[in-house]
């Protein structure tokens, strides 16, 4: 195909002769490699808690010990929640590329505090340190991937970090479960170890790839950012593609600026005007806090856990059925790769809001019965649950696994973006740390009643995302943008373009309109089209006279 096709000189100089489809799959290896390292982090510490050795080394035993052994699991969230907060003004200070390396060398400190931990404090500030760089990490390598792709490809590539999170989430089950046959310190020291291979890969990938265009255009370093634009198009600068594209981006950046609002601003209810900045703010929020609401890690923290203690299984039958859900989950949501498009953010979240509510219904009704003092078939009942733990994860791995992620990256305004992205984070890991806290008490006390919390959140999500949320499949992120100053009515279900999975005819038409205006004035005469373009910079600046105007025309 062209799109994978060499680049020029220059292209080669800079990313090893990458360009087109290339270019984007790299930027796509050192982003999957951070969602990857995410999940893994994410579902190794559940493996880790029911080692015995590394209860006996933290003196965590006992049913006394049950809530200090679920702060020491969340603090892991706190730490996230304030890095997603610092990329507030790290990430937009220091560009997505260094942002991430940033988060990852703090990710490493965090890592070898856990390994070496002796004692309960260390593993805390462990937790809280590798937490504040996943946070930071987890805010900006989306925002990141979705201003390096095409429309066309944004969704898919997203979600297929998504995946390769819960990839990650997988292979940590099944090497805690592999490791919980070995006696030691090495069950749980090498697990929490393994980490390291993520991070030496986006060591060697995240420092010679492209910047955001769209950063670098905010930061008014356009020259590098058209060149950007042309090496992932594998065109040249002077492309009539890469002009159209520069130019939106440059009016968006503009508009921003002159009617965007300021954090301050923000807090006192004063919102841009035309921009939509608190709603839109709000649907990236909402869509993160919407995930953990819909009982996610219940599950992914804690599994063994709920299959020992709701369920009634023992210790090593307990970790094999959650390293054997772990690759059914990422098997299932390879089935949102080709539908996110096709099938649209809505109709994805909405779809799996009623498959995870009906699993959790099943799961309550069945536990229930398993609680029933001289119930003769309560092992079997209980046992029939499980089926639907296995359902529940099947539904978020198709829904809501990648789109509340790709959500706050798209809604979001090129300013607001990487805040936007970042509140979202914040939001995910703020109720994520809720329900990781409250879960191990929870069973214990509310025991089956626990799971009826989850069943009603997932039941409320199916109106919410319906009568709210915007489609942006299928869309520019300038084309967002000009949703949201079209249309101000909060209840976005009665207008056809809000929510169609299909781009709307008129953003198409004046997209091709665009593309031929510019097309016309890029002439094949290389001098001309040089002087022609600065013509066309300087008219924009308001510099532009008729003395150049005739130099250009004699050109």
């Amino acid at each position: 195909m062209a799109i994978f096709k060499r680049s020029p000189n220059r292209g080669r100089a800079r990313y090893f002769g990458l360009t087109g489809g290339w270019l984007t799959f790299w930027v796509s290896v050192a982003c999957a490699t951070d969602m990857t390292l995410f999940g893994y982090d994410q579902g190794v510490f559940g493996g880790v808690i029911v080692t015995q050795d590394f209860l006996n080394t933290l003196n965590l035993n006992g049913p006394e010990h049950t809530s200090l052994l679920g702060t020491v699991t969340a603090l892991y969230d706190v730490g996230c929640f304030f890095g997603a907060i610092a990329a507030f003004s790290i990430g937009e200070r220091l560009g997505r590329k260094k942002a991430v390396l940033l988060g990852t060398t703090v990710m490493s400190i965090g890592a070898i505090l856990q390994i070496s931990a002796f004692s309960v404090p260390q593993m805390i500030v462990g937790r809280i340190v590798a937490g504040l760089g996943n946070g930071l990490n987890t805010a900006t390598a989306p925002v990141w991937q979705a201003e390096t792709s095409k429309a066309a490809w944004r969704g898919k590539l997203v979600v297929i970090e998504l995946i390769l999170n819960i990839a990650g989430f997988s292979l940590s089950n099944w090497i805690t479960y592999g490791f919980s046959y070995v006696n030691g310190p090495v069950a749980w020291r090498f697990p929490l170890a393994f980490q390291f291979i993520f991070i030496f890969i986006l060591y060697g990938t995240v420092p010679w790839l492209p910047e955001s265009p769209r950063w670098l255009i905010a930061h008014d370093q356009i020259d590098e950012a058209e060149q950007i634009i042309a090496d992932l198009e594998a065109t040249s600068i002077d492309d009539a593609y890469v002009v159209t594209e520069s130019k939106e981006i440059q009016w968006a950046v503009q508009y921003e600026r002159e009617n965007g609002v300021g954090w301050m601003d923000l807090l006192r209810g004063r919102s841009g005007k035309g921009t939509s900045t608190i709603r839109r703010l709000i649907l990236g929020a909402g869509a993160q806090a919407m995930q953990q609401l819909a009982g996610i890690n219940v599950t992914s923290y804690y599994l063994p856990t709920v299959l020992i203690e709701s369920v009634g299984l023992g210790e090593k039958m307990a970790r094999l059925l959650a390293a054997c859900n772990s690759v059914s989950y990422l098997a299932f949501s390879m089935i949102g790769i080709p539908n996110v498009e096709r099938w649209g953010r809505r109709k994805m979240m909405m779809y799996a809001a009623t498959g995870q509510c009906l699993s959790y219904l099943m799961i309550t009704i069945l536990l229930r019965y398993n609680e029933l003092p001289g119930y003769s078939g309560s092992k079997q009942v209980a046992s029939a649950s499980v089926a639907f733990f296995f359902t529940y994860y099947i539904c978020f791995g198709i829904g809501f696994q990648g789109v509340p992620w790709l959500y706050p990256t798209e809604i979001n305004s090129l300013s607001m973006r990487t805040k936007g992205a970042a509140l979202g984070t914040a939001s995910n890991w703020a109720f994520n740390y809720m329900v990781v806290e409250i879960t191990p008490i929870g069973i214990q006390t509310l025991q089956w009643k626990f799971y009826i919390i989850w069943t009603v959140f997932n039941a409320s999500f199916v109106p919410i995302v319906y009568l709210f949320y915007p489609e942006t499949a299928d869309r520019t992120l300038e084309d967002i943008d000009r949703l949201f100053r079209d249309n101000q009515d909060i209840l976005i279900f009665r207008d056809k373009d809000a929510i169609s999975t299909k781009r709307p005819l008129a953003y198409v038409e004046r997209e091709q309109a665009e593309v031929r205006r510019n097309s016309s004035i890029i002439s094949a005469n290389p001098e001309a089209n040089k002087h022609r373009l600065a013509a066309i910079e300087r008219a924009n600046r308001g510099d532009f006279d008729e003395k150049a105007a005739e130099q250009v025309e004699a050109v």
